[in-house]
Order: C-alpha cells, then sequence, then structure tokens
C-alpha cells in the first residue's frame, strides 16, 4: 500500500510535468517520464520516511490508521514535485551529450565488475550497520549459525527492517552508481555566453568510478569483520582448543542421586529480562522501576550476582548471547558453537545428538515434560533441540493451531501473544500434574523481544519508549502467573526457576534511554523455592562469582533435590554447592578466548558431525550411573 500511494503521487507528479513542461509529448518521452518520476518519487519518499520523518517498519501497513495514507500520500507528493524542479534546474545548467568509447567490450567488464564489487561493498556495510542497530553485539559463532539455521516463524518486522535497511540502502546506492557507469555520455557545462566546456568524459567516469568501487567494497568488508568480530570465525575453523574435554563431565555418566520423592521443574525463559530494568537504588539504570513485581520475587528467592549487590548475573560468554544458544547452556551445560563443516542445527534428530541434556536426565527418572513457546519452534532449529532429547511435548505455535488453541489464520506478534501462552501454560501445567508423575515444564514469553516489543491492546503505557511499557506489562504478566502457581497444590514440592534468556538486543531502547557503556549489564536470574537440601546459600555463594549459563544446568538439578558427586555437569558447575566455575578456575577472558577456538572434541562427541566419529560415537554410550 506504500508503495501504490507513492507511485499514484508520482504518476501526478508526471502527467504535470508532461503538460506543463514540454510541448513535444512523444511516446518515447512519455514512457520516459513516467519511468523517471515513480522511480525518483519512490526512492526518496522511503528515504524520508527512513531518515527525515524517522519511520520504522513504515512498508507494513497493518497498523495504519485513515490518517497515516494520507501522509504518505501528501509526503511522496511532495517529494516528486521537488525532484521534478531540480531535474529541470539542472538539465538547464548541464547537458549531456553521447560519448562512446573506443573499447566498448573492455569498457562493459569494467562497469560490470565495478557494480558487483560496488553493491557487495554496500551490502557489507549497511547490513552490519543493521546488524548492530537491530541486535546488539553480535559474534562470528552467532552470525555463521543464525545464517545456517532455520528462519520460519520470524517475525515480520524482521524482515521489513531489513528491507529497510541493508537490502534498500544498498539497491538505492548501487542503482543511482549503475546509472552514472553505465550510460555512456559527457558532461558539458553551459556557460551563459554559451560557450561549453567537457567537466567529464566516460573515460574519466569509468575510472572514478572503478576505483571507488574498490574502495567501497574493501572498506565495507574491513568494517564488517571489525564490527562482527569475524575474526572469531577464522579462530573458530583454524584454531583449535581442548578445553571442553578437559573440563567436560559427561551427563550420562556423572554420579548424581536424586531423592526418593522427585521434585517438580518449573523452567521459565524470560525474553530479554535484564536487571538494567530496575531503578539505580536497586542496581539497575531506570529512573522507575520497569521490573518491580519481579525485584520484588527476586527477594524471595535466590539470586547468583556477578557483583557484590544483590542483583546480578552471569558473564556474557562465548556462544551464549541468543535464545537457542541459552537454552542449549542451560540443557546441556555447553556452549553453542559453529558447526565443523556442515549444518547441525536444522535437521530433526541432529542437534547436538550427541550431547546429553537435563531432558533426557529427566525423563530416566520419569518426568513428564513439556516446551511451550508462541512462536514457531522451527526458527533457529528449537523443535529439534527438545525433540532430540527428551520425551519432551513440544507445544509451539504449529502445535497451538493444529489442536485447535487458536484458529489457523491467527498471527499476532512472533505467533500468538504472551496472554494466551500463560493461560495455555496453566492448562498443561495442571494436565501434567494430573498425570502423577514429577514434571518438567519449561516456556519462554515473547512479548518483550525486539523491536519495541508488544503491548496488548487495552493495557497500561505509562511509558513513553514504547519498549519500556512492553517491559512493564511483561512484568505484571510473569508476577501474575507466578502468584497463580504458588496457589496451586504442587507448589510446595515444586521449584521455580526464572533466568532472562540473554541480554536484551533492542538497541534503539538502550539508545534511547542513555545508557552508558560502563554500566555492566546482566541478565535477571532467580531460583524460588528450590529443594531444602541447598538450603539459603550465603553471600559468599551468591554474590561476586565469574559463571555463565551453561552453570545453571547443574544448578538446576541441584535445585530439584539431585545430588551431583564432583558439582560439575558438561563444564557447568553447580553454583549452590561454592565450587569454583571454570570461569573462576582459569580465568573469564581466558576461558572466552579458548571457546572462541575450534574444538575437535565438540565437533565429534557433540555435534557428531565427522564420519570419523561412527566409532567414537559408540563408545560414549556408557553404562548410566544414576541412582
Amino acid at each position: 500500500m506504500f508503495l501504490t500511494l507513492a507511485t499514484i503521487a508520482a504518476a501526478i507528479c508526471a502527467v504535470s510535468e508532461i503538460i506543463f513542461y514540454h510541448k513535444k509529448r512523444t511516446a518515447g518521452y512519455i514512457i520516459t517520464s513516467v519511468l523517471r518520476n515513480v522511480l525518483l518519487t519512490d526512492t526518496l519518499t522511503m528515504f524520508v520516511f527512513l531518515h527525515v520523518l524517522r519511520c520504522r517498519h513504515f512498508l507494513d501497513c497493518s497498523m495504519y490508521k485513515p490518517n497515516h495514507y494520507v501522509k504518505v500520500f501528501f509526503v511522496a507528493l511532495g517529494v516528486g514535485f521537488l525532484s521534478q524542479a531540480l531535474y529541470s534546474f539542472l538539465t538547464s545548467r548541464l547537458r549531456i551529450e553521447p560519448d562512446e568509447p573506443k573499447h566498448k567490450k573492455g569498457a562493459m567488464v569494467v562497469r560490470i565488475v565495478s557494480t558487483i564489487l560496488f553493491f557487495l561493498g554496500c551490502m557489507a556495510k549497511t547490513g552490519t550497520d543493521w546488524g548492530r542497530n537491530e541486535f546488539g553485539k553480535v559474534t562470528g559463532d552467532q552470525l555463521i549459525i543464525n545464517l545456517t539455521s532455520p528462519t520460519e516463524g520470524t517475525e515480520a518486522s524482521v524482515y521489513y527492517s531489513g528491507f529497510e535497511g541493508p537490502v534498500f540502502h544498498s539497491l538505492l546506492y548501487t542503482m543511482l552508481f549503475a546509472l552514472f557507469v553505465f550510460v555512456c555520455f559527457k558532461l558539458v557545462c553551459i556557460f551563459k555566453n554559451e560557450k561549453t566546456r567537457t567537466v567529464l568524459n566516460d573515460l574519466s567516469k569509468r575510472i572514478v568510478c572503478a576505483v571507488l568501487a574498490v574502495f567501497c567494497l574493501v572498506q565495507g568488508v574491513s568494517y564488517g569483520i571489525d564490527k562482527f568480530k569475524l575474526e572469531t570465525v577464522f579462530n573458530a575453523y583454524v584454531l583449535k582448543s581442548d578445553i571442553i574435554d578437559k573440563n567436560y563431565v559427561d551427563p550420562r555418566t556423572a554420579e548424581i542421586k536424586w531423592p526418593e520423592k522427585k521434585r517438580n521443574l518449573i523452567h521459565i525463559y524470560l525474553e530479554s529480562m535484564e536487571n538494567s530494568y530496575m531503578s539505580k537504588a536497586e542496581g539497575g539504570f531506570m529512573k522507575d522501576n520497569l521490573i518491580p513485581n519481579l525485584t520484588k520475587l527476586a527477594y524471595t528467592g535466590t539470586v547468583f550476582s556477578n557483583n557484590g549487590k544483590y542483583f546480578g548475573g552471569p558473564r556474557e560468554g562465548t556462544g551464549t548471547q541468543w535464545s537457542v544458544a541459552s537454552m542449549v547452556n542451560q540443557l546441556t551445560g555447553l556452549p553453542m558453537k559453529a558447526p565443523g563443516w556442515i549444518n547441525s542445527y536444522g535437521a530433526d534428530g541432529k542437534f547436538l545428538s550427541g550431547a546429553y541434556t537435563l531432558g533426557e536426565l529427566l525423563e530416566e527418572q520419569g518426568y513428564e515434560q513439556t516446551c511451550m513457546i508462541g512462536a514457531s519452534g522451527t526458527f533457529g532449529g528449537l523443535r529439534y533441540l527438545y525433540t532430540t532429547h527428551g520425551n519432551w511435548t513440544f507445544f509451539d505455535y504449529n502445535y497451538a493451531i493444529e489442536h485447535k488453541y487458536i484458529p489457523e489464520n491467527y498471527k499476532v506478534w512472533w505467533g500468538f501473544e504472551d496472554d494466551k501462552l500463560y493461560e495455555f501454560a496453566k492448562k498443561e501445567i495442571t494436565r501434567l500434574y494430573e498425570t502423577g508423575k514429577p514434571f518438567n515444564f519449561t516456556m519462554e514469553n515473547a512479548d518483550t523481544h525486539r523491536p519495541d516489543g508488544y503491548v496488548s491492546p487495552g493495557k497500561s503505557t505509562p511509558f513513553k519508549l514504547p519498549y519500556a511499557n512492553a517491559i512493564w506489562n511483561s512484568d505484571k504478566d510473569v508476577s501474575k502467573f507466578i502468584e497463580w502457581i504458588q496457589q496451586q497444590p504442587f507448589y510446595e514440592n515444586t521449584t521455580i526457576v526464572l533466568i532472562g534468556d540473554h541480554l536484551s538486543m533492542d538497541t534503539a531502547f538502550f539508545r534511547d534511554a542513555k545508557f552508558t557503556k560502563k554500566y555492566n549489564r546482566t541478565q535477571y536470574n532467580c531460583i524460588i523455592n528450590p529443594d531444602p537440601s541447598v538450603g539459603k546459600p550465603d553471600e559468599r555463594v551468591t554474590r561476586k562469582r565469574k559463571w555463565a549459563n551453561w552453570d545453571y544446568f547443574p544448578t538446576i538439578v541441584a535445585s530439584i533435590g539431585g545430588q551431583i558427586e564432583g558439582e560439575r555437569l558438561g563444564i557447568g558447575t553447580n553454583l549452590f554447592s561454592g565450587h569454583p566455575t571454570i570461569y573462576e578456575e582459569l580465568g573469564a577472558k581466558e576461558v572466552d578466548k579458548e571457546l572462541e577456538k575450534g574444538s575437535v572434541f565438540y565437533n565429534e562427541r557433540i555435534l557428531q558431525v565427522s564420519e570419523l566419529d561412527s566409532a567414537a560415537s559408540k563408545g560414549i554410550k556408557t553404562k548410566k550411573k544414576h541412582n
């Protein structure tokens, strides 16, 4: 609809030009005038909405009101008439004359190669800026995994943002570049005394364009390497480290003593939830506490902090800071690393097929298990993570449609909104409880996902920034859900684990909220009603800890009564135990540096991507020793 309105405005401009500017109206002139007006008006209107009016996702007209359509039309009309006036002024002062090159084939090769190099350079530069602005600090590993993993179910605004960012700008700049380099002309300046002078011929134009294209490519690629830290990709595929195999404790063979009466587990991943949303008095960065309920709730449980204050969280470790990676960390006790030579994350049965997870440990202990999300589980291969490891019911957007929880054509935000997620969760938890077996219910909410979050109609919006309102309402919703759990008959024997899946990627919010680089952002974390065997640990255990998401794997096992010999699973350490984590033992920077490197152990034993692993994979299926 946006482009339709802009094109109508461009057509009006073209008609006015044909009627009022020129008496000679040949078919060729009319076609040229219409095409030029449409191309310029549509392109420049999008540019104005992006960079002058600062409208994000203006191509998504689903939320438009009548005044928005009027605005688009009149802005496009104004842009069309202004560009038309500028074109007329320039053509009155400059004259373009034919200038054929001597060597046509060689000239054409230069034009084609220059345009391709220029486009690639533009994509590298604009793509890097878009990725950094949209997702924050993205590492090389994350970039490789996300580019090679399934994207089905991605929220539409991500695609709009991608088009409005690198695609639109790269096509715009390349289109202008191509028009300049492909048309064989010389530019002649007309002086008042009717004298003329050639200011640019075709040969000099081609030389300038070739140099500009090479410069653009080199600058764009070097910029992307620096901002995305793509040297880590080199490290992952060229350098090798044995830090994982030296410190890995296989959950298959680890001695774990379970209580006779199994404890229920409710594990909630809170999308992009971090401690910075609290007030400065609580250790956050906001003037007003955006998560007062979660703050209050945390004081009733156990929080593991990286500083001397009550609130803190894990380090941004290698292979941890996006949703699927966070779940991998907490289910396996491992970082999520780029695959050795093929993508092992996008197929059923092949997602970390050599890992042994929390789901498999609890399946062995007789647990009923459900994972619930409001988006499509195909995104990032998440469904395959759970269906490959344990007896999970995987309840996602597709499951909700198939089982008629929502209509077939229903789509809100990433699938269905959190209001429905919590209602479905209550029904599913009740069902799990009524089986008479211990249960493990895992879920992730999504209303605080970037960009700007989602606020259901009718909810309060007390803040200027949309994302602040999404956080504020999510805090209320989570709190009400926890209150419901605490009122149920199974609560006394149930542990609740709350953790932000990763730091927020909504870079616009942190820019608008004027966050300083000195403030150390950390994920919210809290464990409520853990097994009495872990008690209430003192500050020596909960504060000034150097830990990562993978430490939550054995910590969760301990929170439901599992007693782990050696206190480690995967490379994670049970935080309740007070034993040093791998970060505390070896140094956080050194560990992250080593984890950036390739790992033969990880590729062959965990990913199982090597043909040479056939014998080794059989060797790890050792006798289980869980009591």
